[in-house]
């Protein structure tokens, strides 16, 4: 994952009442630190620009919860941010996991035909005939 794939750039929709959230909670989240925050009156909504292993969307649109501000709850909404919460979450998930490899060593493939192979006391007898007395 290149550092331009954790650059994000969002935006965080208001509902219409109470009208005036967007320059509060632009302030609020200026406040933060690696936020970048550019205010789209027309839209009621935020711009935010974050690196994703600073911040997520469903941290920032916590906090403004948590601040009493309204988002949108439309339904379009609701599916898009639960999409970028699964999907950076994912992502950041990713950056912790290890790399896969591609190529199996090749002393795996020795103990799998040691352990297919017979070896040792074996015995071809069937077991019905080693019980017979």
């Amino acid at each position: 994952m290149t550092d331009a794939d954790l650059k994000k750039k969002r935006e965080i929709l208001f509902a219409k009442f109470p009208p005036g959230q967007v320059p509060e909670a632009a302030d609020d989240l200026q406040r933060l630190d690696e936020v970048e925050i550019e205010l789209k009156y027309e839209k009621r909504s935020l711009g935010v620009a974050y690196d994703l292993q600073e911040h997520t969307l469903q941290e920032l649109d916590e906090h403004l919860v948590d601040k009493g501000y309204h988002l949108d709850n439309t339904l379009l909404s609701k599916l898009t941010r639960a999409l970028i919460y699964y999907v950076e979450e994912t992502q950041l998930h990713n950056l912790g996991a290890p790399e896969k490899r591609i190529k199996r060593s090749a002393q795996e493939a020795y103990v799998n035909a040691w352990e297919q192979h017979p070896h040792g006391d074996h015995d071809d007898t069937p077991p019905e005939w080693r019980e017979y007395k």
